[in-house]
Protein backbone atom coordinates (compact mmCIF):
# COMPACT_ATOMS: atom_id res chain seq x y z
CA UNK A 1 0.00 0.00 0.00
CA UNK A 2 1.41 3.31 -0.73
CA UNK A 3 1.89 5.80 2.25
CA UNK A 4 -0.12 8.34 1.15
CA UNK A 5 -3.33 5.99 0.82
CA UNK A 6 -2.25 4.63 4.82
CA UNK A 7 -2.04 7.86 6.03
CA UNK A 8 -5.91 8.45 4.19
CA UNK A 9 -7.45 5.91 5.36
CA UNK A 10 -5.67 6.50 9.05
CA UNK A 11 -7.23 10.16 8.52
CA UNK A 12 -10.81 8.15 7.68
CA UNK A 13 -10.10 5.75 10.64
CA UNK A 14 -9.75 8.65 13.23
CA UNK A 15 -12.54 10.43 11.80
CA UNK A 16 -15.14 7.58 12.49
CA UNK A 17 -13.50 5.86 15.62
CA UNK A 18 -14.95 9.04 18.07
CA UNK A 19 -15.69 6.87 21.18
CA UNK A 20 -11.36 5.74 20.70
CA UNK A 21 -9.82 9.18 19.72
CA UNK A 22 -7.47 10.23 22.45
CA UNK A 23 -7.80 14.06 21.32
CA UNK A 24 -10.11 16.61 20.19
CA UNK A 25 -12.48 16.14 17.03
CA UNK A 26 -10.37 17.12 13.91
CA UNK A 27 -10.61 20.52 12.56
CA UNK A 28 -10.39 20.97 9.14
CA UNK A 29 -10.97 24.81 9.14
CA UNK A 30 -6.79 24.90 7.59
CA UNK A 31 -5.23 26.11 4.47
CA UNK A 32 -2.39 23.14 4.87
CA UNK A 33 -1.46 20.51 2.12
CA UNK A 34 -3.92 17.78 2.53
CA UNK A 35 -4.89 14.94 -0.01
CA UNK A 36 -3.75 14.89 -3.42
CA UNK A 37 -1.27 17.48 -2.51
CA UNK A 38 2.57 17.29 -0.98
CA UNK A 39 2.29 17.34 2.82
CA UNK A 40 4.06 20.13 4.79
CA UNK A 41 7.25 20.49 6.60
CA UNK A 42 6.18 21.34 10.13
CA UNK A 43 8.18 22.03 13.15
CA UNK A 44 7.09 22.42 16.92
CA UNK A 45 8.23 22.79 19.98
CA UNK A 46 6.57 20.98 23.37
CA UNK A 47 7.53 21.98 26.50
CA UNK A 48 7.08 19.56 29.57
CA UNK A 49 6.89 18.80 33.66
CA UNK A 50 9.73 16.20 33.45
CA UNK A 51 13.34 16.38 34.17
CA UNK A 52 15.45 15.19 31.23
CA UNK A 53 16.50 12.35 34.18
CA UNK A 54 12.82 10.46 33.97
CA UNK A 55 13.16 8.63 31.14
CA UNK A 56 9.60 7.01 31.70
CA UNK A 57 8.06 10.64 32.20
CA UNK A 58 10.49 12.81 29.60
CA UNK A 59 11.18 9.54 28.04
CA UNK A 60 7.35 8.95 26.99
CA UNK A 61 7.19 12.80 25.79
CA UNK A 62 10.28 11.69 23.50
CA UNK A 63 9.25 8.37 22.32
CA UNK A 64 5.70 10.44 21.24
CA UNK A 65 7.71 13.02 19.19
CA UNK A 66 9.85 10.55 17.89
CA UNK A 67 6.93 8.54 16.45
CA UNK A 68 5.42 11.62 15.13
CA UNK A 69 8.54 12.18 12.81
CA UNK A 70 8.55 8.24 11.73
CA UNK A 71 4.90 8.39 10.54
CA UNK A 72 5.33 11.55 8.63
CA UNK A 73 8.32 10.55 6.98
CA UNK A 74 10.10 13.46 9.35
CA UNK A 75 7.61 16.07 7.77
CA UNK A 76 6.57 16.69 11.04
CA UNK A 77 8.77 16.86 14.04
CA UNK A 78 8.44 17.90 17.41
CA UNK A 79 11.33 19.04 19.54
CA UNK A 80 10.34 18.21 23.88
CA UNK A 81 11.64 20.29 26.55
CA UNK A 82 12.69 19.33 29.94
CA UNK A 83 11.02 21.45 32.86
CA UNK A 84 12.79 24.40 33.09
CA UNK A 85 14.58 24.52 30.01
CA UNK A 86 11.58 27.16 28.10
CA UNK A 87 8.57 27.29 30.57
CA UNK A 88 8.79 26.17 34.21
CA UNK A 89 7.53 22.97 34.93
CA UNK A 90 4.48 23.69 36.24
CA UNK A 91 3.44 26.15 33.79
CA UNK A 92 3.17 24.22 30.89
CA UNK A 93 -0.67 25.03 30.31
CA UNK A 94 0.00 28.37 30.44
CA UNK A 95 2.20 28.25 27.89
CA UNK A 96 0.58 26.44 25.62
CA UNK A 97 -2.94 28.39 25.92
CA UNK A 98 -0.86 31.70 25.40
CA UNK A 99 0.65 30.18 22.21
CA UNK A 100 4.49 30.51 23.59
CA UNK A 101 5.02 27.35 22.42
CA UNK A 102 2.96 24.82 19.75
CA UNK A 103 2.41 21.72 22.39
CA UNK A 104 3.24 20.53 25.75
CA UNK A 105 3.49 16.89 28.26
CA UNK A 106 2.10 17.45 31.47
CA UNK A 107 -0.25 16.35 34.11
CA UNK A 108 -3.55 18.15 34.18
CA UNK A 109 -3.96 18.38 37.88
CA UNK A 110 -1.23 20.45 38.23
CA UNK A 111 -3.85 23.21 37.46
CA UNK A 112 -6.90 22.37 39.29
CA UNK A 113 -6.53 26.02 40.52
CA UNK A 114 -7.74 27.14 37.56
CA UNK A 115 -10.35 24.58 37.49
CA UNK A 116 -10.68 21.87 39.69
CA UNK A 117 -12.69 19.80 36.67
CA UNK A 118 -9.24 19.36 35.14
CA UNK A 119 -8.59 16.91 37.72
CA UNK A 120 -10.25 14.27 36.14
CA UNK A 121 -7.99 14.29 32.86
CA UNK A 122 -5.58 13.06 35.28
CA UNK A 123 -6.33 11.27 38.30
CA UNK A 124 -8.97 11.50 41.41
CA UNK A 125 -8.54 10.76 44.93
CA UNK A 126 -9.77 6.87 45.42
CA UNK A 127 -10.37 7.08 42.09
CA UNK A 128 -10.13 4.63 38.64
CA UNK A 129 -7.10 2.63 38.26
CA UNK A 130 -5.12 3.14 35.10
CA UNK A 131 -7.04 0.71 33.05
CA UNK A 132 -10.63 2.05 34.40
CA UNK A 133 -9.16 5.71 33.72
CA UNK A 134 -8.55 4.51 29.96
CA UNK A 135 -11.74 2.63 29.92
CA UNK A 136 -13.67 6.05 30.95
CA UNK A 137 -11.62 8.15 28.66
CA UNK A 138 -12.05 6.07 25.76
CA UNK A 139 -15.13 4.59 25.79
CA UNK A 140 -17.08 5.57 28.80
CA UNK A 141 -17.65 9.33 27.53
CA UNK A 142 -14.77 10.90 29.97
CA UNK A 143 -12.71 12.41 27.19
CA UNK A 144 -15.44 14.36 25.34
CA UNK A 145 -16.22 15.98 28.71
CA UNK A 146 -12.60 16.78 29.19
CA UNK A 147 -12.12 18.13 25.86
CA UNK A 148 -15.08 21.01 26.98
CA UNK A 149 -12.94 21.47 30.02
CA UNK A 150 -9.74 22.57 27.96
CA UNK A 151 -11.55 23.77 25.33
CA UNK A 152 -12.11 27.04 27.52
CA UNK A 153 -8.15 27.40 27.60
CA UNK A 154 -8.01 27.54 23.73
CA UNK A 155 -6.42 23.91 24.05
CA UNK A 156 -7.19 20.59 23.02
CA UNK A 157 -5.93 17.57 24.79
CA UNK A 158 -4.34 14.09 23.92
CA UNK A 159 -4.24 11.48 26.43
CA UNK A 160 -0.63 10.36 26.10
CA UNK A 161 0.37 8.08 29.29
CA UNK A 162 -0.26 6.68 32.28
CA UNK A 163 1.99 5.85 35.54
CA UNK A 164 0.07 2.72 36.88
CA UNK A 165 -1.06 3.15 40.37
CA UNK A 166 1.33 5.02 42.81
CA UNK A 167 2.91 5.13 46.14
CA UNK A 168 2.12 7.36 48.94
CA UNK A 169 6.08 8.53 49.45
CA UNK A 170 8.94 8.72 50.91
CA UNK A 171 8.73 9.62 55.02
CA UNK A 172 11.55 11.21 56.95
CA UNK A 173 9.76 9.60 60.35
CA UNK A 174 6.76 6.82 60.65
CA UNK A 175 3.43 7.58 60.33
CA UNK A 176 1.14 5.85 62.07
CA UNK A 177 -2.06 7.69 62.89
CA UNK A 178 -3.96 10.92 61.73
CA UNK A 179 -1.87 13.20 64.86
CA UNK A 180 1.39 11.86 63.07
CA UNK A 181 0.18 13.89 59.62
CA UNK A 182 -0.19 17.15 61.37
CA UNK A 183 2.04 19.74 60.65
CA UNK A 184 3.83 17.55 58.22
CA UNK A 185 5.60 19.19 55.63
CA UNK A 186 4.53 17.09 52.52
CA UNK A 187 5.19 17.62 48.82
CA UNK A 188 1.62 16.60 46.98
CA UNK A 189 0.03 18.18 44.08
CA UNK A 190 -3.70 17.79 42.97
CA UNK A 191 -6.61 16.90 44.68
CA UNK A 192 -4.86 14.63 46.87
CA UNK A 193 -2.87 17.43 48.46
CA UNK A 194 -6.55 18.96 49.32
CA UNK A 195 -7.36 15.99 50.95
CA UNK A 196 -4.08 15.90 52.98
CA UNK A 197 -4.37 19.64 54.03
CA UNK A 198 -7.72 19.18 55.61
CA UNK A 199 -6.19 16.01 57.50
CA UNK A 200 -3.66 18.65 58.94
CA UNK A 201 -0.54 18.17 56.46
CA UNK A 202 0.81 21.19 55.50
CA UNK A 203 0.92 20.92 51.42
CA UNK A 204 3.81 21.93 49.26
CA UNK A 205 3.64 21.60 45.27
CA UNK A 206 7.17 21.29 44.23
CA UNK A 207 8.43 20.26 40.36
CA UNK A 208 10.39 16.28 40.11
CA UNK A 209 13.51 17.80 39.68
CA UNK A 210 14.00 19.85 42.99
CA UNK A 211 12.50 16.84 45.17
CA UNK A 212 15.50 15.54 46.53
CA UNK A 213 17.39 18.55 47.72
CA UNK A 214 13.98 19.76 49.30
CA UNK A 215 13.77 16.39 51.21
CA UNK A 216 17.68 15.65 52.05
CA UNK A 217 18.01 18.96 53.67
CA UNK A 218 14.31 19.40 55.76
CA UNK A 219 12.84 21.42 53.75
CA UNK A 220 9.93 18.86 53.51
CA UNK A 221 9.28 15.72 55.87
CA UNK A 222 7.87 13.90 52.74
CA UNK A 223 7.88 13.78 49.65
CA UNK A 224 5.75 11.61 46.88
CA UNK A 225 6.22 11.33 43.25
CA UNK A 226 5.54 8.16 41.20
CA UNK A 227 6.92 4.82 42.29
CA UNK A 228 10.27 2.76 42.76
CA UNK A 229 11.67 2.92 39.45
CA UNK A 230 10.82 7.09 39.26
CA UNK A 231 11.67 7.65 42.84
CA UNK A 232 14.79 5.55 42.86
CA UNK A 233 16.01 7.65 39.43
CA UNK A 234 15.36 10.95 41.70
CA UNK A 235 17.67 9.56 44.98
CA UNK A 236 14.62 10.02 47.24
CA UNK A 237 15.29 6.72 49.01
CA UNK A 238 18.66 8.57 50.09
CA UNK A 239 16.49 11.25 51.73
CA UNK A 240 14.29 8.90 53.39
CA UNK A 241 13.50 6.22 54.26
CA UNK A 242 10.50 4.77 54.83
CA UNK A 243 8.21 4.16 51.94
CA UNK A 244 4.54 3.95 52.26
CA UNK A 245 1.62 2.83 49.94
CA UNK A 246 -0.89 2.80 48.59
CA UNK A 247 -1.39 6.26 46.88
CA UNK A 248 -4.49 6.49 47.15
CA UNK A 249 -4.56 10.14 45.76
CA UNK A 250 -3.10 8.22 42.54
CA UNK A 251 -4.51 4.97 41.54
CA UNK A 252 -3.95 5.45 38.30
CA UNK A 253 -3.07 9.33 36.44
CA UNK A 254 -3.24 9.92 32.68
CA UNK A 255 -0.68 12.55 31.40
CA UNK A 256 -1.91 14.58 28.36
CA UNK A 257 -0.20 15.83 25.53
CA UNK A 258 -2.02 19.62 25.11
CA UNK A 259 -1.93 21.32 21.74
CA UNK A 260 -2.62 24.77 21.44
CA UNK A 261 -6.52 24.74 19.83
CA UNK A 262 -4.89 27.61 16.57
CA UNK A 263 -2.02 25.43 15.99
CA UNK A 264 -4.21 22.26 15.66
CA UNK A 265 -6.66 23.41 13.29
CA UNK A 266 -3.57 24.01 10.88
CA UNK A 267 -2.77 20.71 10.73
CA UNK A 268 -3.88 18.88 7.62
CA UNK A 269 -6.56 16.01 8.72
CA UNK A 270 -3.39 13.33 7.81
CA UNK A 271 -1.37 14.87 10.83
CA UNK A 272 -4.27 14.82 13.00
CA UNK A 273 -4.78 11.62 12.76
CA UNK A 274 -1.25 10.68 13.14
CA UNK A 275 -0.87 12.68 16.18
CA UNK A 276 -3.75 11.14 17.90
CA UNK A 277 -2.23 7.26 17.20
CA UNK A 278 0.90 8.52 18.72
CA UNK A 279 -0.62 9.49 21.86
CA UNK A 280 -2.29 6.10 22.32
CA UNK A 281 0.77 4.47 21.74
CA UNK A 282 2.54 6.67 24.31
CA UNK A 283 -0.23 6.35 26.51
CA UNK A 284 0.03 2.54 26.32
CA UNK A 285 3.74 2.28 26.30
CA UNK A 286 4.59 4.58 29.09
CA UNK A 287 2.45 2.25 31.55
CA UNK A 288 3.66 -1.05 30.10
CA UNK A 289 6.88 0.70 31.01
CA UNK A 290 6.32 1.65 34.57
CA UNK A 291 4.37 -1.48 35.43
CA UNK A 292 7.68 -3.85 34.32
CA UNK A 293 10.14 -1.08 35.75
CA UNK A 294 8.41 -0.57 39.35
CA UNK A 295 8.38 -4.21 40.06
CA UNK A 296 11.89 -4.66 39.97
CA UNK A 297 12.87 -1.12 41.11
CA UNK A 298 10.96 -2.07 44.56
CA UNK A 299 13.37 -5.19 45.19
CA UNK A 300 16.22 -3.15 44.95
CA UNK A 301 15.03 -0.50 47.13
CA UNK A 302 14.28 -3.07 49.79
CA UNK A 303 17.58 -4.67 49.34
CA UNK A 304 19.25 -1.17 49.85
CA UNK A 305 17.37 -0.46 53.32
CA UNK A 306 13.81 1.07 52.21
CA UNK A 307 11.20 0.19 55.32
CA UNK A 308 7.97 -0.35 52.74
CA UNK A 309 4.54 0.45 55.21
CA UNK A 310 0.96 0.32 54.70
CA UNK A 311 -0.91 3.66 55.79
CA UNK A 312 -3.28 2.53 58.89
CA UNK A 313 -6.64 2.25 58.40
CA UNK A 314 -7.62 4.74 60.09
CA UNK A 315 -5.50 7.17 57.63
CA UNK A 316 -7.13 5.23 54.63
CA UNK A 317 -10.75 5.44 56.03
CA UNK A 318 -10.62 9.14 57.09
CA UNK A 319 -8.75 10.54 54.04
CA UNK A 320 -11.59 8.59 51.85
CA UNK A 321 -14.55 10.12 54.07
CA UNK A 322 -12.73 13.28 53.51
CA UNK A 323 -11.95 12.60 50.07
CA UNK A 324 -15.86 11.95 49.10
CA UNK A 325 -16.56 15.65 50.94
CA UNK A 326 -14.54 17.17 48.66
CA UNK A 327 -15.76 16.17 45.36
CA UNK A 328 -19.43 16.58 46.50
CA UNK A 329 -18.21 20.38 47.71
CA UNK A 330 -16.53 21.15 44.36
CA UNK A 331 -20.39 19.54 42.78
CA UNK A 332 -22.25 21.64 44.81
CA UNK A 333 -20.53 24.85 43.76
CA UNK A 334 -19.75 24.55 39.52
CA UNK A 335 -22.12 22.72 37.47
CA UNK A 336 -19.17 21.61 34.68
CA UNK A 337 -17.59 19.83 37.48
CA UNK A 338 -20.78 18.29 38.88
CA UNK A 339 -21.04 17.29 35.37
CA UNK A 340 -18.32 15.46 35.01
CA UNK A 341 -18.31 13.75 38.50
CA UNK A 342 -22.13 12.48 38.52
CA UNK A 343 -21.27 10.70 35.42
CA UNK A 344 -17.74 9.59 36.40
CA UNK A 345 -19.22 8.10 39.63
CA UNK A 346 -21.74 6.22 38.11
CA UNK A 347 -18.61 4.70 35.91
CA UNK A 348 -16.14 3.97 39.10
CA UNK A 349 -19.13 1.91 40.76
CA UNK A 350 -19.73 -0.06 36.88
CA UNK A 351 -16.17 -0.62 37.21
CA UNK A 352 -15.30 -1.96 40.89
CA UNK A 353 -18.21 -4.07 40.21
CA UNK A 354 -16.97 -5.64 37.52
CA UNK A 355 -13.46 -5.81 39.18
CA UNK A 356 -14.49 -7.31 41.78
CA UNK A 357 -16.05 -9.98 39.96
CA UNK A 358 -13.54 -10.93 37.35
CA UNK A 359 -9.76 -9.08 38.23
CA UNK A 360 -9.71 -8.83 41.72
CA UNK A 361 -11.13 -12.03 42.54
CA UNK A 362 -8.64 -13.78 40.43
CA UNK A 363 -5.87 -12.03 41.72
CA UNK A 364 -6.79 -12.49 45.79
CA UNK A 365 -7.25 -16.26 44.65
CA UNK A 366 -3.78 -16.64 43.05
CA UNK A 367 -2.34 -14.86 46.16
CA UNK A 368 -3.18 -17.51 48.18
CA UNK A 369 -2.57 -20.60 45.72
CA UNK A 370 0.41 -22.63 47.17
Amino acid sequence: MKRRQLLGQSAIAAGTAAGLVACGKATTSNNQATAGGELPNIRWRMVTSWPKSLDTLFGGAEDFCKAIAAMTGGKFQITPYAAGEIVPGLEVLDAVQNGTVECGHTASYYYIGKNPALGFACVMPFGLTAQQQNAWLYAGGGLEMIQKVYSDFNIINCTAGNTGAQMAGWFKKPVESLADLRGLKMRIPGLGGQVMAQLGVNVQVIPGGELFLALDRGTIDAAEWVGPYDDEKLGLNKAAKYYYYPGWWEPGPSLDVLVNQSQWAKLPPEYQAIFQEAARSANLLMLSRYETFNSIALKTLLDGGTILKSFSPEILTVAQETSRALLAEFASKDAQFKEIYQQWQTFRSQMFSWNAINELSYTKFVEKAP
